[in-house]
């Protein structure tokens, strides 16, 4: 099975309600960051996309049918050129509401150190550079900074991605 559907919405768009909902109507299972939890030893193949190693899509997502949220939303361009039949799904919220959910949450989870578990560690300093390092530039805190990466990363997705093959949600 290939993948049939990429969400490029950065993560806190709703994108855990999504993949219920996308499993509740047939596109299953679908790879949300929940799946790196479930499955510790992807967090070396999203460290190699993460550094610019290439990586195979099709063993990282064997059995996939959809993607939403991070890691996966950071690669849409990538996915989208290896799935060239999949539609792209780009979920959005008002910016301020996500930035502050964001904060909350996967910020609040970013400031603490590293925990001492190894697995664990490794999936923060993934999380970290892909989404404090490489996504904001280190300057998440800066809100006008965050909201503006946000909104550029949407332009993109709207300005790449033909009209046929995208859905905005």
């Amino acid at each position: 099975m290939a993948i049939q559907l990429i969400g490029a919405g950065f993560g806190r768009t709703g994108t855990l309600s999504l993949k219920l909902a996308l499993e509740q109507l047939g596109l299953a299972p679908c790879y949300h960051m929940t799946e790196v939890f479930a499955h510790p030893e992807h967090v070396a193949l999203w460290r190699d996309a993460v550094d610019g190693r290439p990586v195979d899509w099709d063993a990282l997502f064997a059995g996939y049918a959809a993607t939403v949220d991070w890691p996966a939303c950071t690669f849409w361009r990538e996915l989208a050129a290896h799935y060239p039949d999949a539609k792209v799904l780009l979920t959005l919220r008002s910016p301020e509401s996500w930035y502050t959910s964001v904060d909350e949450t996967i910020y609040e989870v970013l400031r603490k150190p590293q925990p001492p578990n190894p697995a664990l560690a490794a999936w923060h300093a993934m999380v970290t550079k892909l989404i404090d390092v490489q996504t904001f530039g280190g300057r998440f805190a800066d809100r006008a900074h965050a909201i503006g990466v946000y909104e550029r990363h949407a332009e993109a997705v709207q300005r790449a991605i033909p009209k046929e093959r995208l859905l905005v949600y």
